[in-house]
């Protein structure tokens, strides 16, 4: 093998690994651009690192993770105590809206922390799409819908009756 070949190794005991640039626990060979043979972890998705310097307490640092889930237990809250009408309507939006607010957060901040689960495109999609959802159907939500489509109602009264 020659010098510039991916499985030529300079140490008679195999391929060196490249120390202190270890990716999430993965064996690398040196000059090589191929897929490591061996993983034992996955990768983290883009964003997931911390959203706050590393010497920020652990709140500051899960700040985006913290903000969706205070507006979704907000939004709980506001349908658990039911203190006006048609709370039950506003608290589902909200939890709706806090699932649209997660969404926007992924695509528009570069590190998210915790919020970040899979890919940024999947997450992206995952959020806002069961956001819209919910708001949706805390618009319909009957009786009194603040928002009346037809074509739903028709195949809502087929799947009943």
């Amino acid at each position: 093998m020659s010098k510039g070949t991916p499985g030529a190794s300079r140490a008679p005991g195999g391929p060196k690994e490249l120390r202190g640039r270890r990716i999430s626990k993965v064996r690398r060979v040196r000059g090589s651009r191929r897929p490591p043979t061996v993983t034992t972890d996955t990768a983290r998705p883009e964003g997931g690192g911390r959203a706050a310097p590393g010497d920020a307490p652990a709140p500051a640092r899960q700040w985006p993770l913290l903000l969706v889930l205070g507006t979704a237990a907000l939004g709980l809250l506001v349908v658990g105590t039911d203190p006006f009408p048609q709370s039950f309507r506003v608290g589902t939006m909200l939890v709706g809206a806090a699932l649209l607010l997660g969404a926007v957060m992924r695509r528009l901040v570069s590190s998210v922390g915790m919020l970040a689960v899979r890919s940024r495109f999947t997450d992206m999609i995952t959020y806002g799409v069961m956001g819209a959802l919910i708001v949706l159907l805390a618009l319909m939500v009957q009786p009194k819908p603040w928002l009346r489509i037809p074509f739903l109602e028709d195949i809502l009264h087929l799947t009943v009756t």
